[in-house]
């Protein structure tokens, strides 16, 4: 059974004149195990629809179901704890709070969500493979945008979620760290039976990824 599936997806941003039609009739789907790389260029809509997989936007038609369950007839709430219990987001803007250390962003993760999460020892790993573990007295404006990124990552990662949806998380990684980060991605899938969904341009990350798919002009293929 898919973990995520898109079936017929469509979104519609303003109307009339200003009307865009930014995702066409997409159907998608990830399974466990699977590390599924979705590759387009800027303005392709692949950010519009990691956001519509992940239920932080509605589509304006079509279906979104979450381990076969639809997603669009949940209450805010109910949608909520879906996205704070199976689904971490890694997203471009490293969202870690300034005043906050790298070490103390994983405490306020475990104020928000208090089981489930990594134990010390998973996290020293995870640290460690990120090159960071170094790095946890330090705040956010200490770090370059290569180390944020990766801090960033650890913490979406901190919660164990089942689901893994990222965009454009190698995207101020060099060549070194970018492979460390596909090679935690597809560990992740294989060994810890995650789904993991990465939009991105970034080529670098095709060596490492179960399927690709393609997305350009608001329509998606499965590349061959």
């Amino acid at each position: 059974m898919s973990v995520i599936e898109l079936r017929n997806i469509n979104k519609i941003f303003g109307n009339k004149i200003s009307r865009v039609h930014v995702l066409k009739n997409i159907n998608f789907s990830a399974e466990n195990n699977q590390f599924n790389l979705v590759l387009g260029p800027s303005g392709s809509g692949k950010s519009t629809f990691l956001t519509i997989a992940g239920g932080l936007q509605k589509p304006t038609s079509g279906q979104v179901n979450i381990e076969g369950q639809p997603i669009e007839g949940l209450s805010s709430k109910d949608r909520d704890t879906l996205r704070l219990n199976k689904i971490a987001f890694i997203l471009q803007s490293y969202n870690l709070l300034p005043y906050l250390t790298v070490k103390e962003q994983f405490v306020l993760v475990d104020k928000v969500k208090n089981k489930g999460n990594l134990d010390s020892s998973s996290l020293d790993s995870l640290l460690k493979k990120l090159g960071i573990e170094e790095l946890q007295e330090k705040y956010p404006g200490e770090l370059s945008g290569g180390q944020n990124q990766r801090a960033a990552i650890a913490r979406a990662l901190y919660t164990n979620p089942s689901i893994i949806l990222a965009d454009e998380p190698t995207a101020s990684l060099d060549s070194d760290n970018v492979k460390e980060v596909g090679s935690l991605f597809k560990s992740l899938a294989k060994e810890q039976h995650k789904s993991i969904v990465v939009v991105t341009h970034d080529l670098r990350l095709v060596d490492f990824a179960d399927k690709i798919y393609e997305i350009l002009d608001g329509r998606m293929k499965l590349k061959e």
